[in-house]
């Protein structure tokens, strides 16, 4: 009986030795526990967020996809799915969950069923903050003590806020807010209860349960996080029937039903990527976690409107020229067993871009032709195959000819048609400017971001040709010429002794020539002898200096005559700048596309007080030469090269200047509304022809108006009214203005000879001054040749 009394008193000698070991161990833990500061001040990596001037997220950038919410604004459903999932008992427990612990250690060492874990929502903050995610005894020791003490200190809502926000989602989302944005498109306000049960199942394993890459195991595990919202009541039978029989329906789905949709890269990229280096330059490496926010002047409509004026513009340029082949080959042996899986996993390799979605053929013959793309066949026949004609059939050549597996593209079109399409190889841009102010309304570098990421808009230096003359008549206005002066339309020929390099004979576009004419009509023609003419009489000298008046760079434009003809090189946001003087009465106005940056918690950083015309922009144009070249370029609309924008917008304050460069390279349109200044280019990104009969009225026209026709919308009809210093005179029975100081031009021409026929137009690089441009470019000095003296135009 000694021995056994003496057995038990040492067993509770031990006990309470090891509880002794076991408080130590407790206090001395606890002392090394870390502060709360973490979590008391929590402080996220939030990605910088670029946004339209509307507030409607452009894009954002940053390693984690973040969105921090108030736990009052997490719907009920989407909470009682986590704690059903996570923690029921969370607002029971202090922190760890006895039940669950006990529960947990029967399954895995009784049952020896599959392990499960007894983790709270607590304990996983704890983790996720502070601890790895090794599964060591000491680890989970020191996470049980953080999370009792994290219950010490923190509320319970305040700590299921901290889990909603950090918890890792996979897809670099971190919290269910950027994780319903990620997956459904949507904010978690808007989830349905599927879409909640599913987002709620995502914590135990982000990346196996990932809905995208494992549709399958998403949603099984939904369905038991609905089973157990059923259990504890939150739910009832009708809910979880109807949820659990929910298609799963992710956000790259809903775009793909939808082919009308702008893509997965969004609306105003090329715009969200020039605020991303601006934050990358004023704020460094913190700029993609700080959550810097970054408004900026793009207005959502007109951007929507240019990005599809700039791809419908390509499209159709595109299609003039023809059909070029199939892009890809997928494997043969699955279309012909139709392994759609296969299929659909091969056809993913090839992205969608906005009306050229990519599709598979199962069936092709010179009358028939059927595709497919992940679940929807298209079939097409008759006249929907005039634009692959070429492409069907045995004599069609092997790498143009469309056989079972070839990839082509897709262009959805109303009433659930389709046509048949490709991916154009050339390249357009668009700047759309407020003309008061400079504030960007939209901004297009190219057909997609996705495609591109260079950025014509503002990266592409191109020669501006028939475009920059108005800067040159602009600067002769002030010479004494007008609207009504004489010039006369006839071949030029400048021998090398004259140019001091070779030959020169400069062209019209269409190599025919109408003797004398009026100024005013040479340049609704776009004339380029008489822009040559005026340009030679005012000299190249004067007219170099004239347009940095408009923002330009001398040096992008050497004082020869081949200025006239835009040999030098801009970009539409230096033409959109330019235009503006013309378009606002003649102040220059500083394009930006920020307007305000943002921190994290909405604390203004930076605001644009852009200089303003009419206000404190300064004048560079006196208002009468502003007016003026306005009447001037208005006539290029009404009856001139751009006489299309007229006929379709149905305007008359509607200005502008196409323009062609030599061999077809490059082609625009600048032009403006009073409001409204934007320019449009297309080419190749590597400079080639674009086709002889490709000009600037029939390649970038059509951009301009399309973009206009969304632009101008509820904008009234702007009539200027005509400043002093001008006169008027009839000619030709219209009325024509002049400087008032100059005579009026005569309403007779002056005698001339009989124009000759001249040779064929020749290479840009024919021209005498070509290699004295190409110098001046690479730094090399070199005296200006000496323009010939021509006839001065008959002014009075």
């Amino acid at each position: 009986m000694s021995r056994v009394k003496t057995s038990i008193l040492a067993l509770f000698a031990l006990g309470i030795a090891a509880c002794g070991i076991l408080a130590t161990t407790i206090v001395l833990a606890w002392q090394q526990l870390p502060t709360l500061d973490q979590l008391i001040d929590y402080q996220p990596k939030i990605p910088l967020r670029v946004y339209s001037a509307e507030g409607e997220p452009l894009a954002e950038f940053g390693e984690e996809k973040r969105v921090v919410l108030n736990v009052n604004v997490i719907p009920d459903h989407l909470k009682q799915a986590i704690l059903a999932a996570e923690d029921e008992r969370f607002y029971e427990h202090p922190g760890i969950d006895v039940q669950g612990i006990v529960r947990a250690a029967f399954v895995n060492f009784v049952r020896g069923g599959k392990a499960q874990g007894a983790s709270t929502i607590t304990m996983q903050v704890a983790r996720n903050f502070y601890l790895s995610r090794e599964k060591t005894f000491n680890r989970k020791f020191y996470e049980i003590l953080l999370a009792l003490k994290i219950e010490r200190e923190l509320s319970k809502d305040q700590i299921l806020e901290l889990y909603l926000n950090q918890i890792y989602l996979g897809q670099r989302a971190y919290g269910f807010a950027a994780a319903a944005q990620t997956y459904f498109g949507k904010p978690v306000q808007a989830l349905t209860l599927a879409e909640a049960a599913l987002l709620a199942g995502l914590p135990k394993a982000p990346s196996q349960l990932n809905p995208i890459r494992n549709p399958e195991a998403a949603k099984k595990r939904r369905e038991y996080v609905l089973s157990r919202m059923l259990e504890a009541g939150f739910i009832t039978q009708e809910q979880y029937a109807a949820a659990a029989a929910e298609p799963i329906v992710l956000a790259q789905d809903r775009y793909r039903n939808d082919p009308t949709a702008i893509n997965g890269n969004g609306v105003g990229q090329y715009v969200a990527e020039m605020a991303r280096l601006f934050a990358l330059e004023r704020f460094g490496d913190a700029a993609y976690t700080a959550g810097i926010q970054i408004f900026t002047t793009i207005r959502l409509a007109d951007q929507r409107a240019a990005e599809a004026a700039v791809r419908h513009g390509l499209l159709a340029y595109d299609r003039r020229h023809g059909y070029r082949g199939p892009e890809g080959m997928l494997d043969a042996k699955a279309v012909a067993e139709r392994d759609w899986d296969t299929l659909d996993a091969q056809l993913s390799s090839y992205p969608d871009f906005p009306e050229a979605l990519a599709a598979v053929v199962l069936e092709a013959s010179d009358r028939r032709l059927v595709v497919w793309r992940h679940g929807k066949t298209v079939e097409f026949t008759d006249k929907a195959l005039d634009f692959v004609r070429r492409s069907l059939g045995a004599k069609a050549p092997e790498e143009q000819r469309l056989r079972p597996g070839a990839v082509v593209r897709l262009r959805p079109l109303p009433n659930e048609r389709w046509e048949l399409t490709q991916l154009p190889e050339a390249q357009a841009a668009l700047v759309s400017l407020d003309a008061d102010t400079g504030a960007v309304r939209a901004l297009v570098g190219g057909y997609d971001f996705g495609l591109t990421k260079f950025n014509h808009a503002t990266q592409g230096q191109r020669q501006p040709g028939s475009s920059f003359k108005p800067f040159i008549y602009s600067a002769a206005l002030e010479k004494g010429w007008g609207p009504g002066s004489w010039v006369e339309d006839a071949p030029l020929f400048f021998s090398a002794e004259l140019t001091g390099s070779k030959d020169w004979e400069p062209k019209n576009y269409d190599d025919r020539y109408e003797g004398w004419m009026r100024l005013r009509d040479a340049v609704a023609k776009s004339k380029n002898v008489v822009a040559i003419r005026v340009l030679n009489d005012i000299t190249p000298a004067y007219a170099q200096q004239w347009i940095t008046r408009f923002g330009l760079d001398p040096a992008k434009h050497p004082a020869y005559l081949t200025m006239a003809l835009g040999a030098g090189s801009a970009n539409p946001w230096e033409m959109a700048r330019a235009y503006a003087v013309f378009a606002n009465g003649g102040y220059l106005v500083e394009p930006y596309f920020i307007q305000e940056i943002r921190d994290a918690q909405g604390n203004l950083l930076l605001r644009v007080q852009p200089k303003v015309a009419g206000q404190d922009a300064p004048r560079v144009l006196s208002e009468r030469n502003a007016w003026m070249m306005d009447s001037l370029l208005r006539t290029v609309v009404e009856r001139g090269t751009a006489a299309a924008a007229r006929a379709r917008l149905k305007r008359s304050d509607l200005a502008g200047k196409t323009g062609t460069t030599n061999n077809q390279v490059d082609t625009w349109f600048a032009g403006y509304q009073p409001k409204i200044v934007a320019v449009s280019w297309l080419g190749f990104s590597q400079p080639r022809s674009l086709g002889r009969a490709e000009t600037g009225g029939r390649a970038a026209l059509p951009i301009w108006i399309e973009y206009m026709e969304t632009a101008l919308q509820g904008q009234p009809e702007v009539k200027r009214p005509m400043p002093e210093g001008i006169s008027t005179v009839l000619l030709d029975d219209k009325t024509e203005y002049h400087y008032s100081e100059y005579p009026p031009p005569s309403p007779y021409p002056p005698s001339s000879e009989p124009v000759e026929e001249a040779p064929p137009p020749n290479d840009m690089t024919e021209d005498p001054f070509y290699d004295l441009i190409q110098q001046r470019r690479q730094g090399t000095p070199d005296a200006a040749p000496r323009a010939p003296v021509l006839d001065r135009p008959f002014l009075n």
